[in-house]
């Protein structure tokens, strides 16, 4: 709990950090503290997982361990979701599919398995290339060539998006937190979190970081004007 606290500090304070350099235009500034959020994602979402598996009355000892054993931070986060369902509905070893899980509880599980794939991926494995100092080209694992992709991703991402991938993150922890403690709870609010999280995948499609950035800097400009007239 003290470790995600002292995160989610680091990246509030990196995110106020960020925007001064937005406000500032300072490119370089910009590029460095983008790259330090999404490493502190990274991070938090390591550690979120962690405190999902420690939670008392969540996960049996076992299932943790088998978590664990998962080679990546993705794979495990997937493997929670699995186990979870597996317990709550009682389902130890067949494939989990719409004929074994109820229509409802096998909707909700598909959907927690594409968030996953489709909005976090980049995130959780971007987080061990700039752990490794890869900052501009992340390497593959033999260090001989740069992964293309991740690279993509990695000169794509901006603040705005990392925000609100951050509250993916934090949305799905929520539900998986719900699934893991308490499946009355887990039923109850699994609709309110997932609206947010499809409100949240909206505004990461439409919100523009151009425009984003451009009312920090007319704020900027406006202020400087503001003390050169002292007004």
């Amino acid at each position: 709990v003290c470790n995600l606290r002292s995160i989610e500090v680091a990246i509030k304070n990196t995110a106020l950090s960020a925007r001064k350099a937005i406000a500032e235009q300072n490119l370089h500034a910009i590029e460095s503290f983008v790259r330090l959020f999404s490493f502190l994602i990274g991070a938090w979402a390591e550690t979120r997982l962690s405190k999902l598996l420690s939670e008392k009355n969540g996960i049996a000892v076992d299932d943790r361990n088998i978590v664990l054993f998962q080679p990546t931070q993705l794979e495990r986060w997937h493997k929670s979701v699995e186990i979870a369902f597996r317990r709550k509905y009682v389902v130890p070893a067949a494939p989990l599919s719409n004929t074994i899980l109820p229509h409802a509880a096998y909707a909700r599980y598909t959907s927690l398995v594409d968030i996953l794939n489709s909005d976090l991926r980049s995130i959780i494995e971007l987080r061990n290339k700039l752990a490794h100092g890869q900052w501009v080209f992340p390497l593959n694992n033999e260090g001989n060539d740069v992964e293309t992709e991740k690279y993509n991703n990695l000169r794509q991402e901006n603040l705005l998006a990392l925000q609100f991938k951050k509250g993916l993150l934090s949305n799905l922890a929520f539900i998986i937190h719900d699934l893991i403690v308490s499946l009355p709870t887990f039923e109850r609010d699994f609709d309110l979190h997932y609206k947010q999280i499809i409100a949240t995948k909206i505004n990461l499609q439409k919100r523009s970081y151009e425009k984003y950035s451009g009312i920090m800097i007319a704020k900027r400009q406006r202020g400087i004007e503001k003390r050169r007239y002292g007004l």
